[in-house]
């Protein structure tokens, strides 16, 4: 039996070697990605807000975004796993999607935004679900270790909101624009060094395709997109909640580095959750303590209190991200892997917050911002009961080790 873990040469694997060098390239790659989403998420509907764009105006982008990260990332998926050229896509989108970011920087008006973001995201949509695919196959048997590896993602999140927040209120808060750029440059020139794909060529037509409409992946899909949706507020409005109730950009910054200090918390630690308790049951109090977090949000107007709220990220994205990208690696046919990961992706952090989006973006200034969390928490109760009573009225365990559970 080939020696696993982390460090070293690893094991071959469909005529890939794992390496220290390959996951050293793949965590450099989590930690970029999410450094510049450490940017992004915190402040750049914040400087749509002082562009002075209505809440509808940026709920439209962020919804569009999501509207074409779906259609995108399933394109790409499939011609990925089709043509077996996930890594020469990845290169291509790394750096098509930076150089047309560079347009951000030439206008501040509402409709070449909203043409710019639809351009962008064409070619930024695949990029983490194909991100996931190459670490899932890079771990290979030891999936549950996952998390050790993702928590970089996290790590430069964390630095980044960190060291911005002050900068933000002394700055203008135009720099993120320039910031996202720089970061995005870093991480394409990054892509050049990712490992290959380990699967065989997919034949055209090939029925594990067909395979993803299985009816647990349907629940699984179906809880997990209201998962997101829930989550749309907290994207979307979390910061103009915060900066609307008095608070300074180095608290909002400090917010959203608590958040992401938690899910590094539990990353870190992913690999003993997931050997002691089922997906399952991990999935079912992911969504349980996201109607908590929501509802804390609603009454929070302490400082104590809102970063309290916070830690709990580490449960409604930390577990439940690791858990999602874990089942639908177990769903997915060995080759569809890459489709599986995008469909996955498209479904929640695309359909999800698409729908979350608009619905927040929508109702904030007739409800105003804290209402849209009690209405988060009640779709995050709907998603939790619909998945536990999926899974008790006989839809299936979701599997358990490397192999998927579905017939293909």
């Amino acid at each position: 039996m080939p020696r696993s873990g982390l460090n070293g040469p690893i094991r071959k694997y469909g005529g890939i070697m794992t390496s220290r060098r390959l996951l050293l390239a793949i965590r450099f790659q989590y930690f970029l990605y999410f450094g510049v989403l450490g940017i992004y998420l915190p402040y750049f509907n914040l400087y749509c807000y002082h562009l002075g764009f209505n809440g509808a105006q940026i709920g439209i982008l962020s919804a569009v975004r999501s509207v074409v990260m779906v259609i995108f990332s399933l394109a790409w998926g499939f011609l990925a796993d089709r043509f077996q050229r996930r890594w020469t896509i990845y290169i291509l989108c790394s750096a098509v999607s930076t150089l047309i970011w560079i347009f951000f920087l030439f206008t501040g008006d509402f409709w070449p935004m909203l043409m710019i973001t639809v351009a962008y995201v064409a070619f930024y949509a695949p990029i983490i679900s194909f991100l996931e695919a190459f670490t899932m196959d890079q771990l290979a048997y030891r999936k549950e270790i996952y998390g050790t590896v993702r928590v970089w993602g996290s790590i430069g999140f964390i630095l980044v909101v960190i060291g911005l927040g002050r900068a933000m209120d002394f700055f203008p808060i135009r720099l993120t624009v320039v910031l996202i750029l720089v970061g995005s440059l870093l991480q394409a020139v990054g892509a050049l060094r990712m490992p290959g794909s380990t699967s065989d060529r997919l034949p055209f037509r090939h029925p594990s395709f067909g395979s993803l409409l299985n009816r647990r992946v349907i629940l699984f899909l179906s809880s997990g997109f209201l998962m997101l949706v829930s989550h749309g507020a907290y994207y979307g409005f979390f910061s103009i909640h915060l900066e609307n109730l008095g608070y300074s950009r180095t608290f909002i910054g400090l917010a959203w580095a608590v958040a992401s200090l938690a899910e590094i918390l539990i990353m870190v630690k992913s690999e003993l959750i997931f050997k002691r308790y089922a997906l399952e049951k991990v999935l079912v109090f992911s969504f349980a303590v996201a109607a908590l977090r929501w509802i804390l949000l609603y009454f929070a107007r302490a400082p104590v209190l809102i970063l309290s709220s916070q830690v709990l990220h580490a449960v409604t994205y930390g577990t439940f991200h690791i858990a999602s990208i874990l089942c639908i690696d177990r769903l997915a046919p060995k080759q569809a892997k890459t489709i599986g990961q995008a469909v996955n992706n498209a479904v929640q952090y695309g359909l999800g917050l698409m729908v979350g989006f608009f619905l927040n973006g929508f109702l904030y200034e007739r409800i105003g911002s804290a209402a849209l969390f009690l209405m988060s928490a009640g779709i995050a109760i709907v998603g939790g009961a619909l998945f536990w009573g999926g899974t008790r009225l006989g839809t299936g365990s979701l599997g358990n080790g490397d192999k998927p559970v579905i017939n293909h």
